[in-house]
């Protein structure tokens, strides 16, 4: 199946003027030089060929780990929007490389002639290629893989990301075995998007495409339509819109009758059905949200949906930043300032979404109004708790520095080279402890005061010797935070999508 696309077109948000950018050399879709990928890799047989690009087998010559390396000849890159939207595909990969159901990506690599994505090798092939061979799933089967697709789904858009090319295809499997676990890949097509944007570019796959695209006016709701195409698919072995032709296809979808009378469908359960018709619903506005799949009856195989929502990545992200002790908020910070721009990417749309007047801080008013917008139940005061835990310096907002420290996903935090980093700060004088007064001194740096240096010492120094040396901050740094003055401020039933938390989802 040809990905439907208009090259020409660009969704692609421009920075705001108060943060970091940085201007790439015309050419490039990296904004540095690389290493070469075969001074690193050696590269094997070919694993699947996609419109722009093909993935290899790749072996690291350093420790022979196996991984999948997607190699985008730069010819194929006919404009200026061709390398952005390789470069906003990697950001992406990395904004979501917490979820346990994405392909993590590895390394990037140019030369004058290809990009090189090095992500995690799934040696269990597509999902597509099973449900070929299968025929059809049983609803348990069915349920089972469907809420893995659209726990992606919420995911992204949580982050604000929309994938707009849900498929078997872009699912793999990370082993050939039936308790295989299933992994998302390919988000060349995927943008960031902010509440109330409407994209008009047709992209996507012709059996998958919702409505909306089509008529050139849609939202992030096309991936709810994209994973229901998937579900009827599942259960049924065929596509619910079908032609000989894509503009025969894409009547069908226009006219949106969807066959719940022939085989197998009168064996199938009304709940299962009841979804699929909630997720192919062809106004956006009444479609059913990722989130409210996750809690439809069917897939929680219960007679009751929970009543307690899933937290968003961000919240609890913030909620995990606010029970932190205050030395690892600090450590974060210093991290977060060494990052990559395209680890950090994903984070600065996401600031930019919640700094609506962009004015480089968001401040309580912003926070508050985001939170009140999906309906939250948070207190005044619980809001302020959490913009307190979020905003370092005590200045009363929080700046870019602070909001990437407070949702940064904490497998950055755990690289060695960071920790390394993060210590060497606190470290002044390059002693191998931190004491108490470089301690003092860094409170002093962040604009913390009112510490108890000598508390916040004892918690983390093991061996009582009045200081924290490199063995003690790492374990700080890799422990949970329940132990640690946990925050009793956060209600755990609020869901916070941000994406959603700045706009009402609205056609009009």
């Amino acid at each position: 199946m040809q990905k439907i696309r208009n090259p020409s077109s660009s969704s692609s948000s421009s920075p705001s003027r108060n943060l970091p950018s940085t201007t790439k050399p015309a050419h490039t879709v990296l904004p540095y030089q690389t290493s070469r990928l075969r001074d690193h890799y050696l590269i094997g047989k070919k694993l699947g060929q996609g419109q722009f690009g093909t993935t290899y087998l790749c072996t690291n010559k350093a420790t022979n780990a196996q991984y999948a390396c997607k190699s985008i000849p730069k010819r194929k890159l006919l404009c200026k929007e061709d390398y952005e939207d390789v470069w906003r595909e990697i950001q992406i990969m990395h904004h979501l490389s917490e979820h346990p159901n994405v392909v993590q990506i590895k390394g990037t690599y140019e030369d004058s002639m290809f990009v090189h994505l090095v992500m995690e090798l799934c040696a269990g092939g597509e999902l597509f290629d099973r449900i070929v061979a299968k025929g059809q799933y049983s609803e348990k089967e069915a349920a089972k893989l469907i809420k893995t697709i659209v726990g992606v789904v919420e995911a992204c858009h949580s982050l604000g990301v929309m994938h707009r090319d849900l498929k078997p295809e872009n699912f793999l499997f990370d082993t050939p075995g039936d308790d295989a676990k299933l992994k998302a890949t390919d988000f060349g097509l995927s943008v960031f998007y902010k509440p109330g944007q409407y994209f008009s570019d047709v992209v996507g796959s012709p059996y998958y495409v919702a409505p909306e695209v089509l008529l050139k006016r849609y939202g992030p709701e096309v991936d709810v339509w994209s994973a229901g195409v998937i579900l009827y698919i599942l259960l049924s072995g065929v596509p619910p819109f079908w032609a000989e032709t894509e503009s025969g296809i894409f009547r069908h979808i226009l006219q949106g009758k969807i066959d719940f009378e022939s085989e197998p469908w009168p064996k199938i359960s009304d709940s299962a059905k009841d979804l699929i018709k909630k997720m192919l619903e062809r106004d956006p506005r009444q479609r059913i949200s990722a989130h409210e799949v996750l809690c439809h009856p069917w897939i929680v195989d219960d007679t009751v949906a929970p009543d307690k929502p899933l937290d968003s990545a961000v919240l609890s992200r913030l909620k995990k930043f606010s029970a932190m002790h205050k030395l690892k908020k600090m450590a974060l910070r210093v991290i977060a300032e060494r990052l990559s721009e395209e680890e950090i990417g994903g984070l600065k749309e996401l600031f930019k979404m919640l700094d609506t007047d962009s004015s480089g801080t968001i401040t309580f008013e912003e926070l508050k109004e985001g939170l009140l917008r999906v309906g939250s139940e948070l207190m005044e005061c619980e809001i302020k708790a959490l913009m307190e835990a979020a905003d370092i310096d005590n200045s009363g907002t929080i700046d870019y520095g602070e909001f990437l420290a407070a949702t940064l996903h904490l497998n950055k935090m755990e690289r060695e080279e960071n920790l390394l980093a993060a210590f060497s700060y606190f470290d002044k004088d390059g002693s191998g402890y931190i004491t108490v007064d470089e301690l003092q001194q860094a409170c002093k740096d962040f604009g913390l005061d009112d510490v108890h240096l000598d508390e916040m010492i004892k918690e983390i120094d093991e061996d009582n010797d009045g200081r924290i040396d490199y063995a003690e901050f790492t374990s700080m740094m890799r422990k949970g935070d329940e132990d640690i003055g946990r925050s009793r401020t956060m209600r755990s039933h609020l869901n916070f999508n941000l994406a959603d938390a700045l706009g009402v989802k609205d056609l009009n």
